[in-house]
């Protein structure tokens, strides 16, 4: 009867089972797991935020740089780098072709191909700057850090494209805080930091984003083939594109190359190509001071007015006018 009533009433007549107590442990842990991340990534804020106090960027060690913002961003065109990317604060996303990667906090982007794209810084605040690090993944760091693992294998991976977005876990949460700390500390950087950021690379290997590394090491398959191919089109860019004599170099067949160069990058050779005219056209007139059609014809416009409709269907305003207005918001101290 003392039983059935205590049943009803929620009671147990016996105590808790280890199973029972292991579970709150677990959730002890869990809890302070949690705590730990939080800190860290209040300490990584105010470590970068220290570390760059004004709106820009600052490469503090080889391959390590700092960016801040104040404010959102104007879309921003250039050719990403081999590289692992983690937001501190704030938010941005990146295009490449028509495809959009979104990363925060709670993100890291990783880039294996030096790729034309458009990336926007869209949540910062003068309150709350934008606050990130990019790291430069070495291909032979990564290379000796599979055979060191033995992680060497051969395999087809060309279905992987060269830009992703995956959780920042806290093992690699806490390595890039450890690297940030050594920023404080040149000489212990010049011994350790190589070491931190071999345990990053590792970590990317082990991780959701290990398939995509592995374009980095140049072990081969097709993905090997289009970094040849795009290391190829970048160094020719304003030279007349002969697709199928791409294809025969890299040993592909026309349709193959295509369909795997695409999967990678997201655009076709053609839509590659053009991009990094564009881009360096732009640069030429910023900064070296060229009229439209002398940029356009050293990147491979043979017609001007082409090159002036191509420009403004990619920037969204003709040559001068971008110009101008690129100028106007650098020199207002918005960009960054």
């Amino acid at each position: 009867m003392l039983g059935e009533f205590s049943n009803r009433i929620g009671l147990s007549r016996y105590p808790p089972q280890p199973d029972v107590l292991m579970s709150k442990k677990t959730r002890s842990g869990i809890s302070h797991a949690v705590d730990r991340t939080k800190a860290e990534r209040q300490e990584l804020v105010e470590r970068i935020g220290q570390a760059l106090p004004r709106d820009g960027k600052v490469e503090l060690q080889p391959g390590l740089t700092l960016y801040r913002a104040s404010a959102p961003t104007e879309p921003v065109y250039g050719v990403s780098t081999s590289c692992f990317c983690v937001i501190a604060q704030g938010g941005k996303h990146v295009m490449l072709g028509e495809d959009r990667f979104r990363y925060d906090p709670n993100h890291y982007l990783i880039s294996t191909i030096g790729l034309p794209t458009i990336s926007q810084v869209d949540v910062a605040s003068a309150e709350e700057p934008y606050l990130a690090l990019r790291l430069v993944l070495d291909p032979a760091v990564v290379t000796s850090t599979m055979v060191e693992a033995g992680f060497v294998h051969r395999q087809n991976d060309s279905s992987v494209k060269a830009i992703a977005v995956s959780s920042l876990d806290a093992e690699l949460l806490n390595a890039c805080l450890r690297l940030v700390r050594l920023l404080d500390f040149p000489e212990q950087y010049r011994v350790l930091g190589p070491l931190v950021v071999r345990e990053i690379v590792y970590r990317l290997l082990t991780g959701e984003q290990g398939h995509r590394m592995r374009h980095l090491a140049i072990i081969g398959g097709h993905a090997h083939r289009m970094v040849r191919a795009v290391t190829r089109l970048r160094a020719d860019f304003a030279k007349p594109l002969r697709i199928e004599n791409v294809a025969r170099e890299i040993g592909m067949s026309v349709s193959g190359f295509h369909t795997h160069f695409k999967a990678l990058t997201a655009m076709s050779p053609l839509q590659f190509q053009k991009q990094l005219r564009l881009q360096e056209a732009r640069r030429l007139i910023l900064v070296e001071s060229l009229d439209a059609a002398e940029a356009g014809f050293q990147v491979g416009y043979e017609d001007a007015s082409h090159f002036s409709r191509e420009y403004k269907r990619h920037f969204g305003d003709p040559p001068m006018r971008d110009i101008q207005n690129l100028r106007a918001f650098t020199f207002s101290g918005a960009a960054v």
